[in-house]
Protein backbone atom coordinates (compact mmCIF):
# COMPACT_ATOMS: atom_id res chain seq x y z
CA UNK A 1 0.00 0.00 0.00
CA UNK A 2 1.55 3.24 -0.62
CA UNK A 3 2.06 5.55 1.84
CA UNK A 4 -0.31 8.96 2.08
CA UNK A 5 1.69 11.84 0.51
CA UNK A 6 -0.55 14.45 1.66
CA UNK A 7 0.58 13.95 5.23
CA UNK A 8 3.73 16.55 5.93
CA UNK A 9 5.33 18.24 8.25
CA UNK A 10 4.72 21.78 6.50
CA UNK A 11 0.97 21.03 6.85
CA UNK A 12 0.73 19.53 10.19
CA UNK A 13 3.94 20.05 12.09
CA UNK A 14 4.17 16.55 12.48
CA UNK A 15 4.55 13.76 10.21
CA UNK A 16 5.53 9.89 9.65
CA UNK A 17 9.15 10.57 10.08
CA UNK A 18 8.81 12.97 13.18
CA UNK A 19 6.45 10.09 14.62
CA UNK A 20 9.06 6.92 13.87
CA UNK A 21 11.87 9.32 15.11
CA UNK A 22 10.02 9.92 18.62
CA UNK A 23 9.65 5.73 18.70
CA UNK A 24 13.28 5.47 18.38
CA UNK A 25 13.91 8.28 21.55
CA UNK A 26 11.41 6.80 23.39
CA UNK A 27 11.80 3.16 23.22
CA UNK A 28 14.22 2.55 26.16
CA UNK A 29 12.10 4.31 28.71
CA UNK A 30 8.10 3.24 27.28
CA UNK A 31 6.17 -0.17 27.82
CA UNK A 32 5.35 -1.67 24.55
CA UNK A 33 1.53 -2.17 25.56
CA UNK A 34 -0.37 -5.67 24.73
CA UNK A 35 -3.23 -5.60 22.38
CA UNK A 36 -6.11 -7.59 24.03
CA UNK A 37 -9.14 -9.07 22.50
CA UNK A 38 -12.48 -10.48 23.72
CA UNK A 39 -14.85 -13.11 21.57
CA UNK A 40 -17.42 -11.86 24.41
CA UNK A 41 -17.35 -8.14 23.52
CA UNK A 42 -16.65 -9.32 19.34
CA UNK A 43 -20.09 -10.81 19.88
CA UNK A 44 -21.90 -7.90 21.18
CA UNK A 45 -20.60 -5.45 18.72
CA UNK A 46 -20.96 -8.23 15.25
CA UNK A 47 -16.97 -6.77 15.12
CA UNK A 48 -13.76 -8.21 15.89
CA UNK A 49 -12.40 -5.78 18.27
CA UNK A 50 -8.56 -5.11 19.32
CA UNK A 51 -7.61 -3.30 22.74
CA UNK A 52 -4.38 -1.21 23.04
CA UNK A 53 -4.22 -1.08 26.43
CA UNK A 54 -2.85 1.96 27.17
CA UNK A 55 -3.93 1.37 30.52
CA UNK A 56 -0.69 -0.11 31.24
CA UNK A 57 1.95 2.09 30.13
CA UNK A 58 4.19 3.58 32.29
CA UNK A 59 2.65 6.41 34.96
CA UNK A 60 -0.91 4.32 34.27
CA UNK A 61 -1.88 6.13 30.68
CA UNK A 62 -0.63 7.21 26.90
CA UNK A 63 0.51 10.36 28.19
CA UNK A 64 4.36 8.91 29.01
CA UNK A 65 4.67 8.78 24.70
CA UNK A 66 4.39 12.20 23.89
CA UNK A 67 6.14 13.69 27.79
CA UNK A 68 9.06 11.39 27.22
CA UNK A 69 9.52 12.42 23.47
CA UNK A 70 9.68 15.94 25.01
CA UNK A 71 11.53 15.67 27.50
CA UNK A 72 14.14 13.69 25.78
CA UNK A 73 14.17 16.06 22.93
CA UNK A 74 15.38 18.73 24.94
CA UNK A 75 19.00 19.69 24.53
CA UNK A 76 20.90 19.94 28.17
CA UNK A 77 20.78 24.25 28.51
CA UNK A 78 16.94 23.75 28.28
CA UNK A 79 16.47 20.81 30.32
CA UNK A 80 18.67 21.92 33.24
CA UNK A 81 16.08 24.72 33.40
CA UNK A 82 13.73 21.74 34.12
CA UNK A 83 10.28 21.63 32.69
CA UNK A 84 6.92 23.43 33.76
CA UNK A 85 2.84 22.51 32.50
CA UNK A 86 -0.95 22.75 34.09
CA UNK A 87 -2.65 19.51 34.23
CA UNK A 88 -5.54 18.32 36.30
CA UNK A 89 -4.46 14.43 35.42
CA UNK A 90 -2.02 12.01 33.69
CA UNK A 91 -0.04 14.61 31.41
CA UNK A 92 1.05 15.35 34.92
CA UNK A 93 1.95 12.55 36.00
CA UNK A 94 3.89 11.84 33.10
CA UNK A 95 6.00 14.87 32.78
CA UNK A 96 6.94 14.47 36.79
CA UNK A 97 8.16 10.55 35.77
CA UNK A 98 9.86 11.56 32.42
CA UNK A 99 11.60 14.44 33.92
CA UNK A 100 12.39 12.54 36.62
CA UNK A 101 14.22 9.73 34.18
CA UNK A 102 16.76 12.50 33.06
CA UNK A 103 16.91 13.61 36.44
CA UNK A 104 15.52 17.12 35.96
CA UNK A 105 12.83 19.84 37.69
CA UNK A 106 9.85 18.70 36.87
CA UNK A 107 7.15 22.12 37.98
CA UNK A 108 3.44 20.94 37.66
CA UNK A 109 0.81 23.24 38.25
CA UNK A 110 -3.05 21.13 38.97
CA UNK A 111 -5.77 23.10 40.21
CA UNK A 112 -6.91 22.17 43.64
CA UNK A 113 -9.96 20.42 42.84
CA UNK A 114 -7.70 17.54 40.81
CA UNK A 115 -8.61 13.84 41.71
CA UNK A 116 -6.37 12.81 44.39
CA UNK A 117 -5.23 9.96 43.36
CA UNK A 118 -3.61 11.93 40.02
CA UNK A 119 -1.84 14.48 42.56
CA UNK A 120 -0.57 11.24 44.17
CA UNK A 121 1.29 10.00 40.60
CA UNK A 122 2.72 13.65 40.37
CA UNK A 123 4.17 13.34 44.10
CA UNK A 124 5.23 9.57 43.55
CA UNK A 125 7.56 10.93 40.34
CA UNK A 126 9.08 13.49 42.37
CA UNK A 127 7.24 16.45 40.60
CA UNK A 128 7.22 20.09 42.08
CA UNK A 129 3.55 20.88 42.76
CA UNK A 130 2.27 24.51 42.82
CA UNK A 131 -1.79 24.65 43.27
CA UNK A 132 -4.16 27.09 41.25
CA UNK A 133 -7.52 27.94 41.48
CA UNK A 134 -9.42 25.90 39.02
CA UNK A 135 -9.85 28.11 35.87
CA UNK A 136 -7.75 27.74 32.62
CA UNK A 137 -6.72 31.92 33.91
CA UNK A 138 -5.19 30.72 37.08
CA UNK A 139 -3.59 27.73 35.74
CA UNK A 140 -2.21 29.67 33.27
CA UNK A 141 -1.08 32.58 34.84
CA UNK A 142 0.58 30.16 37.76
CA UNK A 143 2.58 28.80 34.88
CA UNK A 144 3.87 31.89 33.52
CA UNK A 145 5.17 32.99 36.65
CA UNK A 146 6.77 29.45 37.34
CA UNK A 147 8.33 30.06 34.01
CA UNK A 148 10.06 33.58 34.38
CA UNK A 149 11.49 32.45 37.97
CA UNK A 150 13.08 29.26 36.70
CA UNK A 151 13.38 29.88 33.03
CA UNK A 152 11.57 26.30 33.17
CA UNK A 153 10.36 25.21 29.27
CA UNK A 154 6.79 24.76 29.26
CA UNK A 155 5.52 21.20 27.89
CA UNK A 156 1.78 21.67 26.74
CA UNK A 157 -0.74 19.01 27.50
CA UNK A 158 -1.04 18.43 23.71
CA UNK A 159 -0.53 21.54 21.46
CA UNK A 160 3.03 20.54 21.05
CA UNK A 161 4.62 18.57 18.19
CA UNK A 162 6.70 17.02 20.23
CA UNK A 163 3.90 15.43 22.71
CA UNK A 164 1.97 14.83 19.11
CA UNK A 165 4.62 12.82 17.74
CA UNK A 166 5.16 10.79 20.84
CA UNK A 167 1.32 9.87 21.12
CA UNK A 168 1.80 8.35 17.46
CA UNK A 169 4.03 5.80 18.05
CA UNK A 170 0.16 4.15 19.36
CA UNK A 171 -0.61 3.86 16.39
CA UNK A 172 2.55 2.39 15.03
CA UNK A 173 2.46 0.00 17.56
CA UNK A 174 -0.66 -0.69 17.05
CA UNK A 175 -1.33 -1.73 13.33
CA UNK A 176 2.20 -4.01 14.04
CA UNK A 177 0.23 -5.99 16.49
CA UNK A 178 -2.66 -6.50 14.45
CA UNK A 179 -2.27 -5.53 10.50
CA UNK A 180 -5.67 -6.02 9.51
CA UNK A 181 -7.20 -3.77 11.39
CA UNK A 182 -9.70 -0.86 9.43
CA UNK A 183 -10.45 1.34 12.15
CA UNK A 184 -9.16 3.09 15.14
CA UNK A 185 -11.59 4.15 18.16
CA UNK A 186 -9.53 7.07 20.28
CA UNK A 187 -10.72 9.09 23.02
CA UNK A 188 -10.48 13.23 21.75
CA UNK A 189 -10.26 16.23 24.53
CA UNK A 190 -7.44 18.58 23.98
CA UNK A 191 -6.64 16.57 20.37
CA UNK A 192 -2.93 15.68 20.93
CA UNK A 193 -3.59 11.62 20.92
CA UNK A 194 -6.00 11.19 18.18
CA UNK A 195 -3.79 13.76 16.12
CA UNK A 196 -0.35 11.91 16.91
CA UNK A 197 -2.61 8.52 15.66
CA UNK A 198 -4.42 10.07 12.81
CA UNK A 199 -1.03 11.04 11.09
CA UNK A 200 0.80 7.58 11.93
CA UNK A 201 -2.39 5.56 10.85
CA UNK A 202 -3.28 7.65 7.59
CA UNK A 203 0.49 7.66 6.56
CA UNK A 204 0.57 4.23 6.45
CA UNK A 205 -3.09 3.06 5.47
CA UNK A 206 -4.68 6.07 3.89
CA UNK A 207 -8.39 4.60 3.83
CA UNK A 208 -7.67 3.58 7.31
CA UNK A 209 -11.14 4.90 9.84
CA UNK A 210 -9.83 7.09 12.40
CA UNK A 211 -12.96 8.25 14.50
CA UNK A 212 -13.05 10.03 17.65
CA UNK A 213 -14.97 8.88 21.04
CA UNK A 214 -16.10 12.25 22.94
CA UNK A 215 -18.48 12.38 26.07
CA UNK A 216 -22.18 14.12 24.92
CA UNK A 217 -21.14 16.89 27.87
CA UNK A 218 -18.08 17.93 26.63
CA UNK A 219 -18.91 17.78 22.72
CA UNK A 220 -16.53 20.45 21.42
CA UNK A 221 -15.01 18.21 19.10
CA UNK A 222 -18.40 17.01 17.20
CA UNK A 223 -19.59 20.84 17.29
CA UNK A 224 -16.18 21.97 15.93
CA UNK A 225 -16.32 19.22 13.37
CA UNK A 226 -19.83 20.65 12.36
CA UNK A 227 -18.92 24.29 12.30
CA UNK A 228 -15.63 23.92 10.25
CA UNK A 229 -13.69 26.14 13.05
CA UNK A 230 -13.07 25.32 17.16
CA UNK A 231 -16.05 25.80 19.09
CA UNK A 232 -15.21 26.14 23.05
CA UNK A 233 -17.61 25.18 25.72
CA UNK A 234 -18.16 27.94 28.49
CA UNK A 235 -18.80 24.47 30.53
CA UNK A 236 -18.35 20.85 30.84
CA UNK A 237 -20.35 18.64 32.41
CA UNK A 238 -19.09 14.47 32.53
CA UNK A 239 -18.04 11.64 34.06
CA UNK A 240 -14.75 11.45 32.01
CA UNK A 241 -12.74 13.61 34.18
CA UNK A 242 -9.93 13.32 31.21
CA UNK A 243 -11.88 14.57 28.50
CA UNK A 244 -12.69 18.42 29.12
CA UNK A 245 -10.04 19.90 27.50
CA UNK A 246 -10.43 21.78 24.13
CA UNK A 247 -8.63 21.92 20.72
CA UNK A 248 -5.75 23.34 20.08
CA UNK A 249 -4.15 25.24 16.96
CA UNK A 250 -2.18 22.35 16.27
CA UNK A 251 -4.42 19.72 16.43
CA UNK A 252 -7.69 21.13 15.18
CA UNK A 253 -6.19 20.84 11.69
CA UNK A 254 -5.92 17.27 12.16
CA UNK A 255 -9.07 16.58 13.35
CA UNK A 256 -10.50 18.37 10.94
CA UNK A 257 -9.02 17.37 7.82
CA UNK A 258 -8.04 13.30 9.10
CA UNK A 259 -10.58 12.18 11.79
CA UNK A 260 -13.57 10.72 9.61
CA UNK A 261 -16.18 11.31 12.34
CA UNK A 262 -16.86 12.29 16.18
CA UNK A 263 -19.28 9.96 18.16
CA UNK A 264 -20.88 11.23 21.30
CA UNK A 265 -21.45 9.29 24.05
CA UNK A 266 -24.04 9.58 27.30
CA UNK A 267 -22.07 9.13 30.56
CA UNK A 268 -24.29 6.18 31.18
CA UNK A 269 -22.53 4.28 28.38
CA UNK A 270 -19.36 5.20 29.01
CA UNK A 271 -19.81 3.87 32.61
CA UNK A 272 -21.37 0.51 31.28
CA UNK A 273 -18.34 0.55 29.25
CA UNK A 274 -15.90 1.10 32.05
CA UNK A 275 -18.05 -2.00 34.00
CA UNK A 276 -17.33 -3.89 30.66
CA UNK A 277 -13.43 -3.40 30.94
CA UNK A 278 -13.50 -5.08 34.41
CA UNK A 279 -15.96 -7.93 34.21
CA UNK A 280 -15.33 -8.93 30.86
CA UNK A 281 -11.19 -7.67 29.90
CA UNK A 282 -10.32 -7.81 33.66
CA UNK A 283 -8.51 -4.32 32.47
CA UNK A 284 -8.86 -1.24 35.61
CA UNK A 285 -9.64 1.62 32.98
CA UNK A 286 -11.01 5.03 34.02
CA UNK A 287 -13.53 6.42 32.50
CA UNK A 288 -11.96 8.68 29.85
CA UNK A 289 -10.26 5.73 28.66
CA UNK A 290 -13.13 3.54 27.79
CA UNK A 291 -15.06 5.89 25.76
CA UNK A 292 -13.80 3.77 23.03
CA UNK A 293 -15.82 0.58 23.72
CA UNK A 294 -18.58 2.60 24.60
CA UNK A 295 -18.39 4.48 21.37
CA UNK A 296 -18.74 0.88 19.39
CA UNK A 297 -21.21 -0.44 21.56
CA UNK A 298 -23.45 2.73 20.75
CA UNK A 299 -26.06 2.81 17.89
CA UNK A 300 -24.63 5.47 16.01
CA UNK A 301 -22.08 3.14 15.03
CA UNK A 302 -23.48 0.10 15.20
CA UNK A 303 -26.68 0.96 13.02
CA UNK A 304 -24.91 3.23 10.95
CA UNK A 305 -24.01 2.05 7.30
CA UNK A 306 -21.09 4.48 7.27
CA UNK A 307 -19.50 2.17 9.10
CA UNK A 308 -20.71 -1.24 8.18
CA UNK A 309 -17.46 -1.59 6.59
CA UNK A 310 -15.85 -1.48 9.72
CA UNK A 311 -15.02 -5.47 10.83
CA UNK A 312 -11.52 -4.93 12.60
CA UNK A 313 -11.77 -2.06 14.99
CA UNK A 314 -8.52 -0.53 17.40
CA UNK A 315 -9.62 0.91 20.47
CA UNK A 316 -7.36 2.86 22.66
CA UNK A 317 -7.65 2.42 26.44
CA UNK A 318 -5.87 5.35 27.20
CA UNK A 319 -5.69 5.17 30.73
CA UNK A 320 -6.40 3.64 33.99
CA UNK A 321 -5.52 6.52 36.59
CA UNK A 322 -8.57 6.80 38.78
CA UNK A 323 -9.48 6.50 42.83
CA UNK A 324 -10.15 3.05 43.82
CA UNK A 325 -10.93 4.30 47.30
CA UNK A 326 -14.69 3.68 47.42
CA UNK A 327 -14.21 0.45 45.42
CA UNK A 328 -12.16 -0.59 48.29
CA UNK A 329 -13.95 0.60 51.05
CA UNK A 330 -17.44 -1.36 49.77
CA UNK A 331 -15.28 -4.21 49.28
CA UNK A 332 -13.86 -3.92 53.15
CA UNK A 333 -17.66 -3.32 54.17
CA UNK A 334 -18.96 -6.56 53.22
Amino acid sequence: MEPNSEITKEKYGVDISSIREAQVRIDPYIHKTPVFTSGSLNDMCRRKLFFKCECFQKGGAFKFRGACNAIFSLNKDQADKGVVTHSSGNHAAALALAADLRDIPAYVVIPNNAPNCKIQNVIRYSGQITYSQPTLQSRETTTTKIMQETGAVLIHPYNDVRIISGQGTIALELLEQAPEIDTIIVPISGGGLISGVALAAKSINPSIRILAAEPCGANDAALSKAAGEIVKLPETNTIADGLRASLGSLTWPVVRDLVDAVITVEDQEIIEATKLCYEVLKVVVEPSGAIGLAAVLSDSFLNNPAWKDSNHVGIVLSGGNLDLGVLWDSICGL
